[in-house]
């Protein structure tokens, strides 16, 4: 399967809700990318991380949990702010995932802080 098969973003639509930014890589190295999931699903972290690995097992990859934090997501408004850690992976490269967010939300206004709430 193809790398760009797998979706750069998948978040919820609403709400604030905790993700975590995945690294993706091919067995032995070669290509790799980053990912960004979340839900409000998941109480912790590594329930997020727990359901995507075996998906992407699947497709052949290994994943590498690069840390975790809160999204906010304002629909209506269109916005993102992406803040916080997670006490389990650490703390996202929020820049990183911001940049991963434009890709998908590109008429959005999209931010992040280190800030805890």
């Amino acid at each position: 399967a193809a790398m760009a098969a797998v979706r750069d973003v998948e978040i919820d639509p609403q709400g604030t809700f905790k993700y975590i930014l995945v690294r993706l890589q091919r067995p032995g190295g070669g290509e790799q990318r980053a990912i960004v999931r979340g839900t409000k699903a998941a109480e912790f972290h590594n329930h997020i991380f727990e359901k995507v690995n075996p998906e992407m097992e699947k497709l052949g990859y290994e994943c590498k949990c690069l840390g975790g934090g809160k999204i906010e997501h304002n629909s209506k408004d269109k916005k993102i702010r992406v803040f916080g850690l997670s006490t389990g992976y650490g703390k996202a490269d929020h820049s990183v995932t911001v940049e991963i967010l434009k890709k998908e939300y590109t008429d959005y206004e999209i931010t992040w802080s280190d800030d805890k709430k």
